[in-house]
């Protein structure tokens, strides 16, 4: 809309800052005469630097301040990653838009290129990820998880530094912040199944708010928001939170959608995994489906239940 002036929340992360300048961007080439200001904003979760983030609330931190600032109409939208966006959004907010999914694959960085089988025996693996932790013991109980907070680039430096032999990172992380890291190898998700929502970016606005949602209903993307779907239903109805390993990774072609998922116990010792396939018109109903039948099968148990 010319003369418009979208005020875009962000956080002021290298990566945060990166993929809402890529999203700020496609509007302005979307709608001619719109501008856009972007506005940066401290989270719970950038504060607490170091340390696991589930005592204090868990990934919900780094979402909180930027809900909070839209309720207060100082900005009038957030660019998320949607990995971190909890299942249940706060009172009158909602997602505008579901942009292109990236990448939604872990990479290993290091260890040689021959993925986590070619790692050595005993090999120390950098992660705060509960869910790659439990993933990786389960396939080798050999290895070293070593938890591993920080930015991309902190992380990066660890590992050139020998803090650990090698990383797991979302490839989308790398992707967006154009940093092309030869030791990375992708992992397939039947070797590392993602998390809710990874590679995906969620843009939130205020329900009430019909004209940001039209601007940013025009930056949807149909397939990424049906996949994305399936998998945040399959979250709410297994009922997990951030202390627990779980991970689903859905996938749209053709008119249909195959949704994978898994949780686990936190050391990987006991797994409970499923698929489900279906018309893309029912992702929701597959996700709470493929829930059902883990819980069914005992997965309670491993939630604390």
């Amino acid at each position: 809309m010319p003369g418009r002036t979208l005020r875009v929340g962000t956080r002021a992360s290298a990566l945060a800052r990166a993929q809402s300048g890529q999203v700020g961007a496609a509007l302005e080439r979307l709608h001619p005469g719109l501008a856009i200001e972007m506005v940066l904003i401290r989270t719970s979760g950038d504060r607490l630097s170091q340390g696991s983030l589930a005592p204090a609330g868990g990934k919900g931190l780094f979402v909180k301040e930027l809900e909070e600032a839209l309720a207060d109409r100082r900005i009038d939208c957030a660019v998320h990653s949607m990995k971190d966006v909890p299942a249940a959004l706060a009172p009158g907010l909602a997602i505008g838009a579901i942009p292109a999914r990236a990448d939604a694959r872990d990479v290993l960085v290091g260890g040689g290129g021959g993925g986590l089988a070619g790692l050595r025996q005993g090999a120390r693996i950098g992660t705060a990820s509960v869910r790659r932790r439990a993933q990786l013991l389960a396939r080798r109980r050999d290895l070293n998880v070593i938890f591993l907070r920080g930015n991309v680039d902190t992380r990066l430096a660890k590992w050139r530094a020998g803090e650990v032999d090698a990383l797991v990172l979302a490839s989308a992380g790398l992707m967006r912040l154009g940093v092309s890291e030869p030791a990375a190898t992708p992992l397939d998700p039947g070797e590392l199944l993602p998390a809710v929502g990874q590679g995906a970016l969620a843009i939130e606005c205020r329900a009430d708010d019909a004209e940001t949602s039209a601007l940013l209903g025009a930056f949807a993307d149909p397939d990424s928001t049906v996949a994305v779907a399936a998998e945040r239903a399959f979250l709410i109805a297994i009922g997990g939170d951030c202390n627990t390993p779980m991970a689903a990774h859905a996938q749209v072609a053709d008119g249909r959608i195959v949704l994978r998922a898994q949780v686990s116990d936190l050391e990987g010792r006991e797994w409970f995994d499923g698929e489900a396939e279906g018309p893309r018109a029912d992702a929701e109903a597959l996700g709470r489906d493929l829930a059902r039948r883990l819980l069914d099968r005992g997965a309670g148990r491993v939630l604390g239940r």
